[in-house]
């Protein structure tokens, strides 16, 4: 069960560290987050209502007050990374990596969360 929780922790710390700088990014560093909306042909109108969300899902995923929203912020941060990596692949412009280990990360710590907590699921 320890190994089990290990890697729980280690994924899902890294899966909200990466949502967590990019939304940091979206709303820090808006000039440089809207070139690479232009560039992928999404609207920039996405930036910040994006950003809330990677904040919320995060917050819900390490709270685990609801299971819902728990299970409604791992479904939309699966979608986020799936539609980034296709988007990246489409334009070929090499960045698809953080979109890669977005779907390695969420993927994992989804699994091991119901390994972890499964009398609350």
């Amino acid at each position: 069960m320890k190994k089990t929780k290990t890697i729980y922790w280690i994924s899902t710390s890294l899966m909200c560290l990466l949502f967590m700088f990019s939304a940091s990014m979206y709303l820090f560093a808006h000039e440089r987050a809207s070139s690479f909306f232009n560039n992928l042909g999404f609207p920039t109108w996405l930036i910040y209502p994006l950003a809330i969300l990677k904040i919320l899902g995060v917050i819900m995923i390490l709270t685990k007050k609801s299971t819902f929203l728990k299970e409604l912020a791992y479904a939309g941060f699966l979608f986020d990374v799936l539609l980034a990596l296709a988007a990246h692949v489409m334009v070929r412009d090499g960045e698809y990596m953080p979109a890669f280990l977005g779907i390695l990360f969420t993927s994992i710590s989804w699994i091991y969360d119901r390994k972890v907590f499964k009398n609350n699921n």
